[in-house]
C-alpha cells in the first residue's frame, strides 16, 4: 500500500496521459472528461501551446523566491489588472491561500477603520478552502466537523438573500466585508442573481464594507465571461482567483480595488512560491489562449447546447428537478443522494463528480469540442435515467 496519508476517497483508477478533453488509465481506456481536475485544466490535457510555454520556462528559471522582481509576476498583474479593471494583485499557490489573503485583508481593513473585532458575512453552503479560516467561512458542517474551535469573526447568512443582509447591517457594527461565491461550487451550482449583486455593492458602498467575491471556481473564462460577477456589471473591493487559472500548474492570486487597495505593506503577508515564474507563465498562456481562440464565447453557447440538451433529455421524468448553471458550470440536481452516478460514469468512460449529495457537476475544458459537448449529453442523459429508474 502507498503511504499516503488517508485524506482522500480515491476512485480505483490512475491515469497515465491525457489529450484535449480525453484521459487515459494505465489499462488504455478513455474517458471523457467533463470535470476538467475540478475546473483546473482550462486549456484541456497536453494542449500545445501550454507545453511549449512551460517547457521553455524550465530550461530557464522556475524559482527565485519573491525577495527579488519577478518579471513573469509583473506581466501576469498587469495583465490580471487589466481584465478584471482591479488595482493590486497578491500571488499564492491554491484558492484557500487566495481566500485566506483576503480574510486577513479585510481584518486589516477593519483594524484601520477602528473595529477591534471585524466581522465578514459569509452565506450558507459556501465552500472557500479547508485552512482554518477558509473552514471556519465555509458554510458546511461535514468539512468542519472534528476541527472546533473554529476561527470566530465570521456571521452567515442564507444565499442570495438581500433581506438578511440589510438585517445585519442594522444590528452589526463590526461588519467589515461580504464574502461570496458568485456561483457557488461545491455548495450545489447555485447561482446568486445579478440584482442581488448588485444590490449587495450598494450596500457595501453604503456601509463602508469590502465587496469580497471568490472567483476560485467560477473565474477565468468559465461562465462566458473572465469573471462571474462581471455578468451583474459590477467591480468587486477584493476578487479571489485559483483552479484554473493556470490549467494545472498550481496557482493562487488576490486582487484588490478602490478601498482594499494599499491596505496591505511590506512584511503584512507573503508566500515562498507565490508568483514563481513557471506558475505565472502557465497563466499568462492560459489568458492568451482563452483569448485567441474564443474559448469564453465557446464556453457561454458550449453550456446553452449541453444544458438543454440534458433539460430536453431528463423532462418529466421522475427524480430529476432541474439543470441549472451558467457557461461551462452545470449542475444536474436529482432529488435523492446520486454519488453511485460517478462510478456509473467511469463506467461509461464519462469523468463527472457529484457535490451537495444531489447535484451533478460538470466542468468541462473550456476546449470541449461540439461533438464531445453532444457525446457528453447523449452518454450522460441514460445513465440518469437508469439511476433513477426509468
Amino acid at each position: 500500500m502507498p503511504h499516503l496519508m488517508n485524506t482522500y476517497g480515491r476512485l480505483p483508477l490512475a491515469f497515465t496521459h491525457g489529450q484535449g478533453c480525453r484521459l487515459f488509465d494505465e489499462q488504455g481506456k478513455s474517458y471523457l472528461d467533463a470535470l476538467a481536475g475540478i475546473a483546473v485544466n482550462t486549456l484541456g490535457h497536453n494542449h500545445p501551446r501550454l507545453v511549449k510555454a512551460l517547457t521553455g520556462q524550465v530550461g530557464h528559471l522556475m524559482h527565485a523566491s519573491n525577495l527579488y522582481r519577478i518579471s513573469e509576476a509583473e506581466a501576469l498583474s498587469d495583465r490580471l489588472a487589466a481584465l478584471s479593471a482591479m488595482d493590486e494583485v497578491f500571488f499564492c499557490n491554491s484558492g484557500c491561500e487566495a481566500n485566506e489573503a483576503a480574510i486577513k485583508l479585510a481584518r486589516m481593513y477593519g483594524h484601520q477603520q477602528g473595529i477591534e473585532q471585524p466581522a465578514i458575512i459569509v452565506m450558507e453552503h459556501a465552500f472557500h478552502g479547508r485552512t482554518l479560516a477558509t473552514l471556519s467561512a465555509t458554510g458546511n458542517r461535514k468539512v468542519q466537523a472534528g476541527f472546533e474551535p473554529l476561527v470566530s469573526g465570521f456571521v452567515r447568512v442564507p444565499f442570495d438573500d438581500l433581506a438578511a443582509i440589510e438585517q445585519l447591517a442594522e444590528r452589526n457594527p463590526n461588519v467589515v466585508a461580504v464574502l461570496f461565491e458568485p456561483i457557488q461550487g461545491e455548495g450545489g451550482i447555485n447561482i446568486a442573481h445579478k440584482d442581488f449583486m448588485r444590490s449587495l455593492r450598494q450596500i457595501c458602498d453604503r456601509k463602508n464594507w469590502l465587496f469580497m467575491v471568490d472567483e476560485v471556481q467560477c473565474g477565468i473564462g468559465r461562465t462566458g465571461a473572465w469573471f462571474a460577477h462581471q455578468h451583474a456589471g459590477i467591480l468587486p473591493d477584493v476578487m479571489t482567483l485559483a483552479k484554473g487559472l493556470g490549467s494545472g500548474v498550481p496557482i493562487g492570486a488576490c486582487l484588490a480595488a478602490g478601498r482594499a487597495a494599499g491596505v496591505f505593506k511590506p512584511g503584512n503577508h507573503g508566500s515562498t512560491f507565490g508568483g514563481n515564474p513557471l506558475a505565472c507563465v502557465a497563466a499568462l498562456t492560459t489568458l492568451d489562449v482563452i483569448e485567441a481562440d474564443g474559448l469564453m464565447a465557446r464556453a457561454d453557447k458550449l453550456g446553452e447546447t449541453i444544458r438543454s440538451g440534458l433539460s430536453s433529455g431528463l423532462s418529466g421524468i421522475g427524480g430529476f428537478v432541474e439543470v441549472r448553471g451558467d457557461g461551462l458550470m452545470i449542475g444536474i440536481e436529482l432529488d435523492r443522494p446520486c454519488a453511485d452516478l460517478v462510478t456509473r460514469g467511469l463506467e461509461a468512460g464519462l469523468l463527472i463528480n457529484v457535490t451537495a449529495d444531489k447535484v451533478v457537476r460538470l466542468l468541462p475544458p473550456l476546449v470541449m469540442s461540439d461533438a464531445e459537448a453532444a457525446e457528453l449529453v447523449a452518454g450522460l442523459v441514460p445513465l440518469i435515467k437508469q439511476f433513477l429508474g426509468v
